[in-house]
């Protein structure tokens, strides 16, 4: 199963290399593009919970480095709800 890691800048203008044990997020996220917050959040749940399944399809177990992934984006995500209109912006996919 392909892996691709991604990069994103947070709203503070901190960036993150994050994870996906599957293409799949290449269908949800565009580089270049700046996404609301809670956007983010949501493609990246519905991305990397596909990538998971997909991991349990082929070797019958979730992808734990999937799913703390997106634990780690939710936890990180919690800390700019505060502010008005954060956005996060897709640097680009690194395979």
């Amino acid at each position: 199963m392909p892996e691709i890691n991604f990069n994103i800048q947070w709203p503070d203008g901190t960036q993150q290399s994050c994870y996906s044990p599957s293409l799949v997020v290449k269908k949800y996220f565009t580089p270049g593009e700046t996404y609301e917050l809670t956007e983010f959040v949501a493609q990246s749940r519905t991305a990397l919970n596909i990538a998971s399944d997909r991991v349990q399809e082929a070797y019958g177990f979730p992808c734990s480095r999937a799913l703390g992934q997106l634990k780690q984006i939710e936890s990180k995500a919690a800390e700019y709800k505060k502010l008005s209109q954060p956005k996060v912006l897709f640097i680009d996919f690194t395979e």
